[in-house]
């Protein structure tokens, strides 16, 4: 899989808040668990790792929502969109709403996570699924591989 030439850019649905994305991600998403099912009103969100070097937010403000801790996830405040997610602890990547770019069609999920909660029809032709998430230890190798299908 080729990825488009960076940047890239993209927005919330009202355009007041956009982004824009420098650096390749480092591993692509589907995440099943509820409450991501709940904040995206789908049967899961879809994301990209961008390294947090690469991300920047480039008009508006988004504000904190979700649950409103650990880990924040981002909106626009006018219209609401989930635009990225910042994990606590994790300040490397910036999990990116992918849908909120431009041009999306590049995207595939490469793993999915919280399998144990996903609706029964939902599918994805993640390369690898986890009943929650991988363990810590995973990611390297899971960054590894992602990282050799895009090169």
């Amino acid at each position: 899989m080729s990825l488009p030439k960076l940047p890239w850019e993209g927005g919330c649905r009202c355009g007041r808040v956009r982004v824009k994305v420098t650096a390749a991600p480092l591993l692509t998403m589907a995440c099943h668990c509820t409450g991501c099912q709940r904040m995206s009103a789908s049967a899961f969100s879809l994301s990209a790792a961008i390294p947090t070097p690469g991300f920047e937010v480039t008009k508006g403000e988004p504000v904190i929502g979700g649950l409103h801790g650990a880990p924040h996830h981002y909106f626009c405040a006018y219209c609401m969109s989930w635009m990225f997610t910042r994990m606590e602890g994790m300040d490397e990547f910036v999990n990116l709403r992918v849908t909120m770019l431009d041009d999306p069609s590049w995207f595939t999920p490469f793993i999915e996570t919280w399998t144990s909660e996903k609706l029964p029809w939902a599918t994805t032709p993640a390369v690898h699924s986890f009943p929650q998430v991988p363990p810590m230890d995973a990611y390297a190798g899971l960054i590894g591989e992602y990282l050799s299908t895009t090169a």
